[in-house]
């Protein structure tokens, strides 16, 4: 099977970073994305869909150091589904992007708080978590 996402949107918080007990970065936000189309009698629709990610490794920390609330992004990964038991008992779930390459689309605005070779594109690291290591090649059947 293929599971791959790509969406363009823009943060709607600033990044969340934390570290694992072994020292594995994690980073998690949400995007904000939008489509627009006319229905059949001709009137402008806007949908707009705000989806969970999260990022692993140095590319965690690409993202914090640069990304915040509003910043447009393309994002590249994979669906993950997320499943724990809330405070009272009941089986919670939802599905969230694991981010796998990025690439940052904000122009230089404000060049003075900005390094001269701020990276754009960014891919994650080989290093995922324990229940993602996963040789893809091994499901392909040819």
């Amino acid at each position: 099977m293929f599971n791959k996402v790509i969406l363009v949107g823009n943060l709607t918080k600033d990044i969340e970073l934390r570290y694992t007990p072994g020292g594995a970065a994690i980073a998690k936000c949400g995007i904000a994305t939008s489509r627009k189309w006319k229905d059949q009698s001709g009137q402008q629709k806007e949908e707009t869909l705000f989806i969970d990610f999260t990022v692993w490794g140095r590319s965690a920390e690409v993202v914090n150091q640069y990304l915040h609330k509003g910043s447009k992004v393309l994002l590249e990964g994979r669906l993950t589904l997320e499943q724990w038991t809330d405070q009272s008992g009941q089986k919670r779930s939802r599905h969230t992007i694991t981010v796998e390459n990025f690439k940052m689309l904000d122009g230089r605005q404000d060049q003075a708080s900005q390094p001269p070779q701020q990276p754009t594109t960014q891919s994650a690291p080989a290093q995922q978590p324990p229940e993602t290591n996963i040789d893809i090649d091994d499901e392909i059947p040819f």
